[in-house]
């Protein structure tokens, strides 16, 4: 039985979250050469610990990857239960453009070290652009959104969206007006 198919106890769950976390920050910190040893130290724990979660380096760095999508995906299902729908549709869309400098960085690590980054995320991957499709509807349904607005062209949106926050290291003041721009296409027009 895989580690995701058995329930963790709740020590488990912590020390997971606190490795994934300390190896979040050894990547961002020391790049390719962040090694395992490093993110048992930062995490205080045993390497023991790390490799009864994450059996290789590989994995560990994958697992950053997908949980960071994973939580994404939680994010929006709480959002989909917020009074102001398009407030959560357009703050959902800005936390996915500010995540996603973080993520290239360490999904380009991983890519330097061989990893296929594509075939670990697929599946949260899927989720997260659920729970976008999600908001988009509730957001049109309250007429914050216009209603030929369709997943695709959002999609396309965020995509480059995000791209643009990669390459340019997008500072908070520039983000906001960027966004203030593509946010004002996606309004209904009256």
């Amino acid at each position: 039985m895989t580690e995701e198919a058995k329930p963790l106890r709740a020590d488990a769950r912590r020390n997971r979250a606190r490795v994934l976390e300390a190896a979040e920050a050894v990547l961002a910190r020391d790049g390719g050469a962040a090694s395992v040893r490093a993110v048992a130290q930062q995490a205080g724990v045993g390497l023991g610990t790390i490799y009864r979660h994450f059996p290789t380096r590989e994995a560990l760095y994958e697992a950053i990857l997908v949980d960071r999508l994973q939580r994404l995906a939680e994010r929006s299902a709480a959002l989909r239960e917020a009074e102001d729908a398009g407030a959560a549709f357009f703050g959902f869309f800005t936390e996915i453009v500010d995540n996603a400098s973080r993520m290239k960085a360490m999904a380009d690590v991983l890519a330097d070290a061989g990893i296929d980054v594509k075939a670990g995320m697929s599946e949260a991957g899927s989720v997260v652009r659920s729970a976008v499709e999600a908001l988009l509807i509730r957001a049109q349904q309250a007429g914050a959104v216009r209603e030929d607005l369709r997943l695709p062209e959002l999609l396309a949106l965020l995509g480059a969206a995000c791209m643009a926050a990669e390459r340019n290291q997008w500072e908070p003041g520039l983000r906001d007006r960027t966004l203030g721009v593509v946010f004002d296409g996606c309004r209904p027009h009256h």
